[in-house]
């Protein structure tokens, strides 16, 4: 089903300021949307007020072809995926997944079918008679999902779901949600600060700061074309590396006068407006050259050599203590204090208005 927000807004009452104001967004039938950002940017929020649990201030709430501001959370078609996994802890698994089921009194012979076939899907049909306490955290997890999933709803919901898991079992459960996304094809909207689980799993993201979205869009699409300097920087690790300076007769001039650039052909036409004004130029970390360097090319000091197995990351130290992050291939070798030569690749340079912070398009 098709989710649509229409100038959505919300306020608290009491509260001078809207936590929400002016989301436009379009979530199209079958979709993975992860909507995400850092804590208090307002995406919980956002999903509560999808889910019917906080109302809606201004605007409208769209499920298919209906307005849904004002239908309760129960006549939504939806289900929901807690952090907590808030399951019955005297209940069986059985019993927790067929529990909304039974709370509409359908019949036992419906609810046998839809308990077996999602424990079928998510491969817990050892554990349905065991009680939450007796399973691992994927589990349950896994317990939370099927539960949701018995009642065949139009949208999953789901609010940061894997965040008690460690490490490798996040890495699992994500495979996993993406899996049963594409065997359920269903609508799913899924809240995380984590963006890794962002550029794994979903087909759309949608990035929030300060109550407001900052760029809808693939994946692929904030790695590569950030459309502010906040996307840039929260996207991406090692964040991106970031300069402040101006356009001096078609060249970026950092502010410290330590670094000279020369942009590609591309990037130089439109900057040309940007004589004399404030830029930022960014860089991803794997991006500079550090062999056949021939231009843009900086000396610099090594502070820090991290090895990452596969990668090295390494704190280049270049003008009054400021560092570049550069990603390198493992076997490299390099230590602290060596004297370090690199170059900025000049096509994967991205460019920002230092006064909107805006992509320079």
């Amino acid at each position: 089903m098709k989710v649509l927000l229409d100038n959505v807004g919300k306020k608290y009452e009491g509260r001078e300021n809207f936590t929400l104001r002016h989301i436009d967004l379009e979530i199209e039938d079958k979709d993975f949307c992860v909507i995400l950002g850092p804590s208090g940017c307002g995406k919980s929020t956002l999903l509560r007020m999808i889910a019917g649990l906080n109302s809606i201030t201004e605007g409208d709430l769209i499920f298919g072809d209906r307005r849904v501001n004002k239908v309760p959370s129960k006549d939504r078609d939806i289900a929901m995926v807690f952090q907590s996994y808030a399951l019955y802890p005297h209940m069986t698994v059985y019993d927790n997944m067929a529990f909304s089921l039974a709370m509409r009194k359908e019949p036992k012979k419906l609810i046998h079918e839809r308990v077996m076939e999602a424990a079928k899907v998510l491969q817990i049909e050892n554990y349905l008679y065991s009680k939450p306490s007796d399973i691992s955290g994927g589990q349950r997890q896994r317990v939370a999902l099927g539960r949701a999933m018995v009642r065949k709803p139009k949208v999953f919901l789901m609010d940061e779901p894997l965040s008690n898991l460690d490490a490798k079992l996040r890495e699992h459960m994500r495979v996993e949600l993406v899996k049963l996304h594409k065997a359920l094809e269903t609508t799913s909207i899924y809240v995380t600060h984590d963006q890794v689980e962002a550029m794994t799993m979903a087909t759309k993201i949608v990035l929030m700061d300060g109550g407001k979205i900052q760029q809808v869009g693939k994946p692929e699409d904030f790695y590569n074309r950030p459309e502010n300097v906040f996307v840039a920087k929260f996207i991406g690790s090692p964040t991106m590396n970031l300069v402040e300076g101006k356009m001096r007769g078609g060249k970026f001039v950092s502010d410290d006068g330590a670094i000279t650039l020369n942009p590609s052909d591309a990037d130089a036409q439109k900057l040309k407006e940007y004589e004399n004004k404030s830029i930022i130029v960014g860089i991803r970390s794997e991006r500079f050259i550090t062999e056949n360097m021939t231009e843009n090319i900086l000396d610099c000091t090594l502070d820090i050599v991290e090895l990452l197995g596969k990668e090295k990351t390494i704190y280049a130290r270049y003008s009054n203590g400021k560092t570049f992050v550069v990603t390198i291939p493992g076997h490299l070798q390099f230590k602290v204090g060596d004297n370090y030569k690199l170059a900025f690749d000049k096509e994967a340079l991205h460019f920002f208005d230092g006064e909107t912070n805006l992509r320079i398009n």
